[in-house]
């Protein structure tokens, strides 16, 4: 795998930025966190060597000055929103980041359930939580919010709220996901705290849009991509630019709330610490790129793979055509086109040949590896173990899964579990690979060169299964896939 970002600057310089904006403000900083703190792979795929968990190991360096407050919105509670890259709840979440951040040492202070409004599942939750000995607190909604600014700084807007009590300099204000109310709630603590005396200010942490990357550069774009169906559209800060005479990139809704939040900061502090949205952030990932054009490429990938899932989102009906129109269109700002993937443009030449699906994935070094179905295998598998074998030095006519192992594994499939397709899913060939190493020098080289598919491309001409799907991005493959369904793949 190539690598284009220096992790091990950016979690030093990234952490000293922080506590550089803790003492420009003395007593206390809330800083919203946004993205994700665990599990970042959209961060880690457009700049490689990034590591997932990079944001979560560069806040233990400032772990004993921080405490967590998790923030959920009783809307999401009480619609069971949904994260659907864990495939589990909001609420549910909340208490997985909690237990993440206790088990790896940090003081999870709170959980504040946001835009409360009486809901009875908000008052279920918070019930359960304290059950559990977590002190939870509401945050209501304040009618106009954000616009009507004289209500929003009064004791009947932010002074209504529950008083979030915290103990350290730094107070990590972090979510599920998007929309919760994260910002809300430490512009409230700010309120809350002056109206006490003691000195507070606010910082916003996101990874993306990168601010000193120009406009259109690819891993900003693909940050778009990212956030399509939210439709944030990145932007040059206009209000960093009157007051700098630089230019920085920051996303629309930062942009358009900023006037706002200006009104807001004014009647807490009677002035704005900040000239500019861009002035609230304290991002240092754009100083981190070591090779850009590694980054590039990658994110120029990430860019392809965000358009084929919104094409399958659609084939699924499980977005709009909006959608789709969206990412073609940054498709085209990008300059690219879906033949840049060369696994792509090989996949289908593999079935324009064969005349059936296919799938490609190429190596660190550039090697094509194809695979299409047959009996046995479905074209994911089989390109799999084909690229296995080739990275072992195998002969590719060498069987790793001998016929004795693979029939009853079907046996299994059809007439026990009711399958319609005997074809063995990657999950599938993986697990008969590792029962056959222990006997076959083959099979245990082959697995041994599992880590090396990390960073690699890969394209298939037919939808793949979840099963399938998950397991190419455990092992870091970036996969793409026509819209189409095929009657080879296994189900």
């Amino acid at each position: 795998m190539k690598y284009g970002f220096d992790n091990e600057k950016y979690l030093k310089i990234q952490s000293e930025r922080i506590r550089e904006r803790i003492g420009k403000f003395g007593d206390k900083l809330y800083m919203e966190f946004g993205g994700k703190l665990f599990d970042d792979y959209h961060a880690s795929r457009v700049l490689p060597g990034f590591q997932p968990d990079s944001k979560f190991h560069m806040l233990e360096s400032l772990s004993d000055c921080c405490e967590i407050v998790i923030v959920i919105s009783a809307i999401d509670i009480e619609k069971s929103k949904v994260r659907s890259d864990l495939g589990i709840s909001y609420d549910m979440d909340v208490l997985r980041l909690r237990g993440e951040f206790e088990t790896r040492g940090f003081l999870v202070n709170s959980v504040v359930i946001t835009h409360y409004n009486g809901q009875a599942s908000a008052d279920a939750y918070r019930h359960r939580l304290e059950g559990m000995g977590i002190r939870t607190y509401y945050h209501y909604t304040i009618e106009g919010y954000p616009q009507n600014v004289s209500l929003i700084d009064s004791d009947e807007g932010f002074g209504k709220n529950d008083y979030v009590e915290t103990t350290r300099p730094l107070v990590i204000v972090t979510a599920p996901g998007p929309g919760s109310g994260k910002m809300a709630v430490c512009l409230s603590q700010l309120y809350q705290e002056n109206k006490r005396g003691i000195k507070a200010g606010y910082a916003k942490f996101e990874t993306f849009p990168v601010w000193n990357l120009p406009l259109k550069h690819p891993v900003n774009l693909a940050y778009e991509a990212a956030t399509a169906d939210l439709k944030d559209v990145n932007m040059i800060d206009p209000f960093h630019l009157e007051a700098y005479g630089e230019t920085a990139v920051n996303y629309n809704r930062d942009i358009e709330i900023f006037p706002v939040l200006n009104a807001i900061f004014e009647g807490i502090y009677g002035e704005n610490p900040y000239k500019s949205p861009t002035d609230m952030g304290v991002n240092m990932i754009g100083y981190c790129l070591k090779d850009d054009e590694v980054c590039r490429e990658a994110a120029n990938n990430e860019i392809i793979r965000r358009y084929y899932n919104s094409l399958n989102r659609l084939a699924d009906g499980d977005c709009t055509e909006t959608e789709v129109n969206t990412m073609a269109l940054i498709l085209k700002r990008a300059g690219l086109t879906t033949d840049y993937r060369r696994t792509t443009l090989a996949a289908r030449e593999r079935k324009a040949q064969s005349g059936e699906d296919a799938a490609a994935l190429e190596l660190s070094d550039g090697t094509i590896i194809t695979g299409e179905s047959g009996n046995l295998l479905g074209p994911s598998a089989a390109v799999l173990l084909n690229s296995l074998k080739h990275l072992a030095g195998i002969p590719h006519g060498v069987k790793l899964i001998s016929q004795k192992m693979i029939n009853p594994i079907q046996k299994t499939k059809v007439e026990y579990l009711h399958g319609r397709n005997p074809r063995l899913h990657t999950d599938e060939v993986l697990v008969a690979v590792s029962m056959s190493s222990t006997m076959d020098e083959n099979c245990e080289k082959a697995l041994s060169m599992l880590p090396l598919l990390n960073g690699c491309q890969m394209h298939c001409t037919v939808k793949l299964s979840d099963v399938d799907s998950k397991i190419f991005r455990k092992l870091g493959v970036g996969l793409t896939c026509d819209p189409v369904t095929g009657n080879k793949e296994p189900v």
